[in-house]
């Protein structure tokens, strides 16, 4: 059998990462009663907590269907974690907003995840994460132009 095309392994081992990762990320999370989807959405306000987004918004960053991130939204506002308020301009809108409540609980979900990750990279030389990171974050900027060429 011939062995797949080099980008393809990579992009798979990243995916397997990520799964992987993913569960052990619910599994940490779990005290603190916060699901990595959520997490996703309160990291995803951590960047600019005091910016307003909307729902539609959102769900194009995440590239995640919209009624998925709606509800996620909804139990976020439920726990207090975000605030929404109407959208001037489009009634049927709402804006939303990252509480302070929210922005805890995000740096708690940061201090739960630590630990495993601090593990995955023990024995790994600050340089040599230095140099993943870079590489990764070359890759998810590519990625980020690339969705904006293909989506328009």
């Amino acid at each position: 059998m011939t062995e797949p095309p080099l980008a393809f392994r990579i992009v798979n081992w990243i995916g397997i990462i990520d799964q992987l990762a993913s569960t052990e990320a619910n599994r940490a999370l779990r005290p603190l009663g916060l699901q990595l989807p959520h997490f996703i959405l309160l990291n995803h306000f951590s960047h600019r907590p005091d910016d307003t987004k909307t729902v539609t918004g959102i769900a194009r960053a995440l590239q995640q269907p919209q009624p998925g991130v709606t509800k996620n939204v909804q139990k976020l506002v439920a726990k207090g974690w975000l605030r929404e308020r109407i959208h001037g301009d489009d009634g049927r809108s709402k804006l939303l907003v990252m509480t302070p409540a929210g922005q805890a609980k995000h740096r708690a979900a940061i201090a739960a995840l630590t630990p495993g990750l601090a593990r995955a990279f023990a024995e790994w030389p600050e340089k040599d994460q230095r140099t993943l990171f870079a590489l990764l974050d070359r890759l998810k900027l590519w990625f980020d132009r690339d969705r904006e060429r293909t989506t328009g």
